[in-house]
């Protein structure tokens, strides 16, 4: 049998797509183990699969003045020596890596033990964890076709993200009996991302009363961002997050609005569900959410409208655009080569492990 150590974590798109691969790599007869920070979100989600856990002393490397940049650099120095001491206990055959900065000692760690690491690039271009990673890397699995001119020649390989199989066997008819929905108006599914996103929020309840005419609308909003102003008003529902319920509400969907993060619309992607993207700023963001909706506008699948653009005449206009064109999004995605992700990677692990 051998052995994989995943690593990655700080938010949930840095834990999900490994979540993703754990059946197919359990098939395979993979001894699979975790490492991550000592506390943060990827610790819960994995040791709830009963996945082994270790935790490693992380911190963040940041491009902006403040004060944690003069002692985050030791975390990082203490997370490389326990990751290698860990690595020596587990000996692993392979790492596969989907970012974050507690990825970054195990990365580092690897190629001092010789050990062959594969990390997952999620945004058009890398992050800057990524990024300090790719050197100690045997390949680099990306997400977009533009991504692979940002990579070392030969290491890249454009794979997709790992959509988790359960958001394929939603059911429609539970999923509005779940909101309290009818089957005679479509639905628009609202996701602000795992934390929500005052912005999206905004301008969706700033337009309610005119979509409520024609649509039904599920909102997951964020933690502590419901409004309870907006609580039983006929045709819509909030909820600050959901989980297990969440193939059901995709199913139910006509369309989607959510940020453009790029595991969630790789997810709308696989489910081949029409959606309009809002992106978070330049301004509060390095723009990789506007690079990842930009690819994907480029190539059919996705309705854009910018932040700074966002009224409620634009957004309003985009939600009738997505929903009247539907079928013509659908067709787009359907042609997307990215179908088989979690195959594909598996494929790479199995061929660089030791």
């Amino acid at each position: 049998m051998k052995r994989i150590v995943l690593t990655g974590g700080g938010t949930a798109g840095h834990v999900t797509p490994n979540i993703a691969l754990l059946p197919a790599l359990t098939k395979e007869g993979f001894d699979v183990h975790y490492i991550g920070s000592y506390d943060g979100i990827e610790r819960k989600l994995i040791e709830d699969l009963g996945i082994p856990y270790y935790g490693i002393s992380s911190g963040k490397l940041r491009r902006y003045f403040d004060p944690k940049n003069f002692s985050d650099p030791f975390k990082v120095v203490k997370g490389i020596f326990e990751a290698n001491s860990l690595l020596k206990k587990l000996n692993p055959n392979v790492i596969f890596s989907k970012g974050g900065f507690v990825a970054v000692p195990v990365v580092l760690a690897a190629k001092r033990r010789g050990i062959p690491a594969i990390i997952h690039e999620s945004d058009m271009t890398p992050g800057l964890a990524n990024k300090i990673c790719i050197p100690s890397a045997k390949k680099v699995c990306a997400n977009f076709p533009e991504t692979v001119k940002y990579l070392p020649e030969g290491k890249a390989i454009l794979t997709g993200t790992p959509i988790r199989q359960e958001l394929f066997s939603g059911n429609k008819l539970k999923g509005l009996d779940f909101c309290g929905f009818t089957t005679n108006k479509p639905v628009i599914l609202v996701i602000g991302g795992s934390t929500g996103s005052v912005v999206v929020n905004e301008a969706v309840r700033g337009v309610l009363p005119t979509l409520l005419e024609k649509y039904q609308v599920v909102h997951l909003c964020g933690k502590d961002k419901a409004d309870p102003a907006f609580n039983n008003i006929p045709g819509y529902i909030q909820f600050e997050y959901i989980k297990k319920e969440l193939s059901d509400l995709l199913d139910a969907a006509d369309i989607v609005i959510s940020r453009a993060g790029a595991n969630a619309i790789c997810e709308l992607l696989a489910i081949r569900k029409p959606h309009i993207l809002i992106p978070l700023s330049a301004a509060s963001s390095r723009g990789d959410q506007i690079l990842n909706a930009e690819s994907f506008e480029r190539q059919g699948f996705s309705y854009v409208l910018k932040e700074e653009t966002l009224t409620a005449d634009s957004l309003l206009e985009a939600v009738n655009n997505v929903y009247n064109n539907r079928k013509t999004y659908i067709d787009a995605m359907s042609k997307s080569n990215l179908n088989n992700s979690i195959d594909t990677i598996v494929s790479v692990i199995k061929e660089v492990a030791l």
